[in-house]
């Protein structure tokens, strides 16, 4: 008897070791830092490195590629498959049994392995980053513009207003995190973004292919670019319209599993370096096919899932992250947001068409800070345009996220010196019932015509200092408009390392730059209450 014990208990403990697990395998360094942060240009392309620099976004490690050198030893490793990489979180994400997941940290160059299955972490094991875990929105299946049927969805935020005076996303870029564009490559509806040259290259990160078009087995990314770009003269024009888009697949539909929160991350990461200001993700997760992946309401905290830490990176690296609330209204056992829909990018709710909450977007946590949702735009019977190219409703905060999204852009568009903080915070205060947040509707409905105004009436003042030669070999002068008050000015490298500060309240300052080396460095003006950035290139 006691012989068959023994015999059960190893067989219990083979087939647990067995399964095939998810994990997280981090590396302790990347190769040659210092040289790729001081010539970023070998690292991201130079619309990225203008817009860190425009916004003072610091250029750091986290830029820099994982060593492909590392992830070929651990493919080559047995029983172990490669599914993704972050290079934000310097990691892999693989698939193997546990003993062989394990064993990955004999690799010199493996600094710790964190499981998506938690309860596989132990002590020894340090959790940095914690499993994700999700769920699929549930699809519910001076210019003037005819809106057709989704006039409603643009005039109930004002950002027709905008498109009157021709800010309509050009000049921006987009990154569109989905799970399928089926047709956008052929239907008339995404025929004008083709001809401008707006629809760019896409990749399929959950079948590793340039060809974003070849998976045809959802549709739901295609509904949801038609409510930013979508087309189709008298019947229906998206939120923006001009904006070029980036298409990245990471949603699997056939399952649910954690890697696809890698999969987000890693293409998040890769819109950072194409240099992409706007990006619209309407997937959230919080449970998974095996429920030893799924997460509880309180890990929706806004620092636990990997997605989510990988969307604060985003924000904190000046991508504007839009984020859909989540379809969990109705569920009696979740009802609250899903990840990264908690972090600190721009979480989006849904309202019916008279701007009433919508009982299936997922509402916030309680208590109620950070507020979240963090505005709410029309996702009940809204319009979409289908795979087939009809003009139809649907239901979900998958559709008010990209309303708000291409929103965003045209703001971008109209102001590319505000940050991605700024214009969250503005659009907020903009919104209907900013004084008084709610779990179901957060600041309210956002007036983008107002946000518009008021950045005018700031922006007025600033875009009258005048700094030049720009070029300049020796100095640069700044001249200030009548009735400034004391100015601080900071001069900065292109990494966001202070180089300068100067404190002056005269109506001009010379700035002297001649021991500086060649190269671009960014100069921020703060007076008045007001900030304001440029780019200066030293001869």
């Amino acid at each position: 008897m006691k012989k068959l014990i023994v015999l059960l208990i190893i067989f219990f403990i083979q087939s647990n070791f067995a399964q095939t697990e998810h994990a997280w395998v981090y590396f302790t360094d990347k190769p040659d830092v210092a040289n790729s942060i001081a010539n970023p240009t070998t690292i991201l392309t130079q619309k990225a490195v203008d817009r860190k620099m425009n916004h003072g976004v610091a250029i750091d490690e986290r830029d820099v590629p994982v060593n492909e050198s590392y992830i070929t030893q651990v493919k080559a490793q047995m029983g172990i498959t490669v599914k993704a990489k972050s290079k934000w979180f310097n990691c892999v994400h693989v698939l193997g049994t546990q003993i062989d997941i394990d064993a990955l940290i004999n690799l010199s160059f493996v600094n710790q392995i964190l499981y998506a299955d938690r309860s596989l972490n132990s002590s020894s094991r340090p959790s940095a980053e914690a499993n994700t875990e999700r769920t699929v929105e549930k699809f519910e299946t001076l210019v003037f513009y005819n809106y057709g049927n989704g006039s409603n969805q643009a005039g109930m935020i004002k950002i027709d207003k905008l498109h009157e005076l021709d800010y309509t996303g050009e000049g921006v870029t987009v990154a569109v995190i989905d799970g399928g564009f089926v047709n956008v490559n052929t239907m008339a509806a995404f025929q004008r973004l083709r001809d401008n040259g707006d629809l760019l290259n896409g990749y399929d990160f959950v079948d590793r292919t340039s060809d974003v078009y070849l998976y045809t087995g959802n549709s739901h990314g295609t509904n949801v670019l038609s409510d930013m770009a979508g087309y189709i003269d008298g019947q229906f024009v998206g939120t923006a319209p001009d904006a070029s888009y980036y298409l990245f697949r990471t949603e699997d539909a056939a399952t649910e599993t954690p890697v696809e929160e890698s999969y987000w991350v890693e293409a998040t990461e890769r819109a950072d370096s194409l240099g992409v200001d706007v990006v619209n993700t309407s997937l959230g997760y919080n449970r998974f096919d095996e429920s030893k992946y799924d997460y509880t309401t309180a890990d929706m905290d806004g620092n636990t899932t990997f997605i989510t830490k990988g969307s604060n990176i985003a924000v904190e690296k000046g991508l504007l992250i839009v984020n859909s609330a989540g379809n969990s209204g109705n569920d009696g056992t979740w009802g609250i947001i899903t990840a990264p829909a908690d972090g600190n990018g721009f979480t989006i709710g849904a309202v019916n068409s008279s701007g009433n909450y919508a009982s299936f977007s997922s509402r916030g946590r309680t208590p109620n800070t950070p507020v979240k949702p963090d505005v709410v735009a029309q996702g009940a019977s809204v319009y979409v345009i289908s795979s087939a190219g009809n003009v139809v409703t649907s239901n979900g905060t998958s559709f008010s996220s990209p309303i708000i999204a291409g929103s965003m852009a045209c703001l971008v568009q109209a102001f590319p010196n505000k940050t991605n903080l700024e214009l969250m915070q503005l659009v907020r205060e903009s919104s209907s019932i900013y004084s008084n947040p709610t779990i179901q509707l957060g600041y309210g409905i956002p007036n983008f015509e107002s946000v518009f105004q008021t950045l005018l009436t700031s922006e007025s003042n600033l875009t009258t200092i005048q700094v030049f030669p720009n070029p300049a070999k020796a100095i640069v002068q700044i001249n200030f408009p009548e009735g400034t008050q004391n100015a601080t000015i900071t001069l900065g490298n292109l990494v966001g390392k202070t180089i300068k500060t100067y404190t002056t309240n005269t109506t001009y300052k010379n700035i002297d730059v001649s021991q500086l080396a060649a190269g671009m460095y960014l100069l921020r003006i703060e007076t008045n209450g007001e900030q304001f950035t440029r780019k200066i290139i030293k001869q």
